[in-house]
């Protein structure tokens, strides 16, 4: 099967700005999340997390250029991130153990 050019042309920098969007939302997460840690002095608190995931739905705020959808994200990763982290903490499970 051949591909278009044109169709090829379009996919490539599209999936590649989309590829570093992602991985500039990981890398700001990372980084808020420990030095929100260092300098509350609190590793292990919920709290970092949820300034990690904020600081990531900014920055998809700004990509987007929309305060909304900055907000909207703010309020999404940081939130899930922090019952991620909770739920790690006190060992909730989604679902049972496998079944071999």
């Amino acid at each position: 099967m051949a591909l278009n050019p044109i169709y090829l042309a379009y996919w490539v920098p599209t999936q590649a700005a989309d590829s570093v969007t992602m991985a500039t939302l990981g890398a700001v997460f990372g980084l808020s999340t420990c030095l929100s840690a260092q300098v509350r002095e609190e590793p292990e608190d919920p709290l970092n997390y949820f300034i990690g995931g904020c600081a990531s739905g900014a920055v998809l705020g700004v990509r987007a250029h929309s305060y909304l959808t900055g907000t909207t994200a703010c309020l999404g990763f940081g939130i899930t991130a922090a019952l991620m982290k909770i739920g790690n903490k006190e060992g909730w499970r989604l679902t049972g153990p496998p079944k071999l």
